[in-house]
């Protein structure tokens, strides 16, 4: 069946329409523009009233992107005006990420308009832009858009090998809304190949991202991708419940463009059960609301169920006629896919009004496609087809021949390994949920026995000890609430003493420091007094070697600076032991040299307190430096605060 969303693997987070419902509603190509610029919810009105009055800078770029989100897809005429005055604004004001967000946006339009060449053309410029400016979610998002556009026109193998491309830039910049995309979006090109076990695993990893993002309309589109894979294994109700959760979440967020496909695909689903009037009554709503929102590709869609409603109910004239319109706007979008859909279908009701040359004509004109495409699933409609067309003919080795191709195609897309481990795994869950069940009853069971043989006696014993049990519980639960009320208590009671030794020690330490920085100051000021009086009277001569000599040793106590050393190693977390676990050739003198800049000292005053010139202050920095293997660029007073 084709149920695959193209609108739902468009890139809805690169999308949008600014609606007067609660939220932003995500659709096509443009959350990513909004990481990138940032999104105005602001009314219409008021964004035009921006735009006329802003200079030309990047505020007016924003205004102008933002103009293009709200037109895209309310007026699509409008957009390429703004886009090409946005690129010309970009480039004159030299701003990449502006040109590439523009030329991307003129991606968007032409793709809207059904010109994909030059859709293509604006995705590549913007990518080539993005990757030299290390832009990753435009990056991503062009990619999507090159990948969507060979998605559309039917090159599966490029459109896997682009997404691929995407996938691995978005893991690489651990893009979490990227790789959901990405994976989701390679389920979807695997299921259009065929190979459902590869696409289910795909779209549960999307799943998963999306889960943990919370993103309800991407939890909604997920939906109904597996509400496909269900569908394609037989497990039809179960589609038709997941395609009315997604549809109820696209009604809410007034999302038309999904609102179609999912109604495209509920009357799918219902076609397939046989229920035909409800089949047509949700087809047709897909189609009103398609001609309304432009949602073209789902038309093509909706247009090639109600033939086969038709077809079903032998109405094959009527059948052939929505066929017809489905090719025709197909062809006309050049949505290669749906038209060779379209086509196999067609060419099954010519057979049955006994037409087998025209069939078989369409059967090939399918095959065109699918046979470079390896679309496995329309091949093997084709070759039974064409099975049946030659035995219409009489020409049965032909038939014979082309009958044994569909075999083989049949039995590679929906294998018995592949089937039974899909169902294994449901089964397996389903069996566990009935054991659940039945040991419950069990339970129930053996507790009504019970009661039935215990005498009144017995009941009054049992109440009676599950009161006291009850009771008991509450017990130890309000002993542990009092306790961890105690721990709490006594952890806070430690938590404060612990802070104030710490605000006493911080304290003390300031004041050591002011200390030794006053007791320093002081000495040198008294060095240079009694060196001026060096040439006094011949009675200071003797005194004067004796006192500096006194000061000298004076200076090399060590007392003051124990107690600094003391206070510092409590303050900063013994700061000595990590140095010396960089480098323990560290001497006593860098390490005072290196707690004095820890406290931030300056270097005349560090020279101060060490007794030497500031000259040298700088050597031992850049000494300490080299032995703490520091580069150039690394300031040492910021790495021992770092300590």
């Amino acid at each position: 069946m084709d149920c695959i969303f193209i609108l739902t693997i468009l890139d809805r987070t690169t999308k949008a329409i600014i609606m007067s419902t609660k939220r932003l509603i995500l659709v096509l190509f443009i959350i990513i523009s909004w990481m990138s610029f940032g999104q105005n919810q602001s009314p219409i009105d008021s964004l035009l009233t921006a735009y006329i009055q802003q200079k030309e800078d990047t505020l007016k770029l924003k205004t102008i992107n933002n103009l293009i989100n709200y037109y895209m897809y309310r007026n699509t005429p409008e957009v390429k005006p703004y886009a090409e005055e946005m690129l010309a604004l970009a480039r004159k004001l030299e701003n990449v990420k502006g040109e590439s967000l523009a030329l991307y946006q003129l991606g968007v339009y032409y793709y809207t308009t059904f010109e994909a060449d030059s859709a293509s053309n604006y995705y590549n410029q913007s990518l080539k832009l993005a990757i030299a400016d290390e832009d990753v979610p435009r990056i991503s998002s062009n990619y999507r858009g090159l990948t969507i556009i060979e998605f559309s026109q039917g090159n599966m193998a490029a459109a896997d090998s682009i997404n691929d491309l995407d996938l691995a830039n978005s893991l690489r910049y651990q893009d979490s809304m990227g790789i959901a995309l990405a994976y989701d979006f390679k389920g979807t090109i695997n299921q259009n190949k065929g190979y459902y076990d590869i696409a289910l695993a795909n779209v549960q990893k999307g799943l998963k991202y999306f889960e943990a993002l919370g993103d309800s309309i991407r939890i909604a589109d997920t939906y109904t991708h597996l509400a496909t894979l269900e569908n394609n294994i037989g497990n039809t109700q179960k589609a038709i419940e997941y395609n009315k959760i997604a549809l109820k979440v696209y009604q809410k967020e007034n999302d038309v463009f999904y609102q179609a496909q999912a109604l495209n695909d509920i009357g799918v689903m219902y076609k397939v059960l046989g229920e035909y009037d409800k089949a047509l009554e949700y087809l047709n709503q897909a189609v009103d609301i398609s001609e309304k929102a432009k949602a073209n590709e789902v038309m093509i869609s909706s247009f090639t169920t109600i033939g086969d409603v038709y077809y079903e109910q032998n109405q094959l004239q009527r059948s052939i006629s929505y066929y017809e319109k489905s090719i025709a706007l197909g062809e006309s979008l050049n949505s290669k896919r749906k038209v060779a859909l379209a086509q196999n279908k067609m060419a099954q009701a010519y057979l049955a009004l006994g037409q087998p040359n025209r069939a078989m004509q369409l059967a090939e004109n399918s095959l065109a496609y699918s046979v470079p495409n390896s679309t496995i699933s329309f091949q093997r409609v084709s070759q039974r087809v064409k099975s049946q067309a030659y035995e219409q003919l009489g020409n049965y080795p032909k038939a014979l021949e082309h009958h044994k191709n569909f075999k083989v195609l049949n039995d590679s897309i929906i294998n018995t390994e592949t089937s039974d481990n899909i169902e294994n795994l449901r089964a397996q869950f389903d069996l566990e949920k009935k054991e659940a069940r039945l040991a419950l009853q069990e339970q129930e069971i053996i507790a009504l026995d019970a009661q039935a043989e215990s005498d009144k006696l017995a009941k009054l014993l049992y109440g009676l000890g599950l009161v006291a049990s009850m009771i008991i519980g509450l017990l130890v639960i309000f002993g542990l609430r009092q306790r961890m009320r105690k721990n709490k208590i006594e952890r806070e009671k430690q938590e404060a003493i612990l802070r104030q030794e710490i605000e006493f020690k911080k304290k003390e330490l300031a004041s050591q420091t002011l200390h030794l920085v006053q007791k320093s100051t002081f000495i040198q000021e008294l060095k240079e007094n009694l060196e001026k009086i060096k040439s006094s009277p011949e009675l200071f001569k003797i005194e004067f070697r004796r006192l500096i000599l006194l000061l000298k040793k004076e200076r090399a106590e060590d007392k003051d600076w124990e107690i600094f050393k003391s206070y510092f190693s409590e303050v900063h977390n013994n700061f000595d032991d990590k140095i010396k676990q960089i480098n323990d050739s560290i001497t006593e003198k860098e390490m005072r040299l290196a707690s004095f800049l820890r406290m931030r000292l300056s270097t005349k005053e560090i020279a101060s307190m060490l007794n030497v010139l500031p000259d040298s202050v700088l050597k031992s920095k850049y000494r300490l430096k080299q032995k703490l293997a520091l580069d150039k660029e690394t300031d040492l007073v910021e790495f021992l605060n770092t300590l």
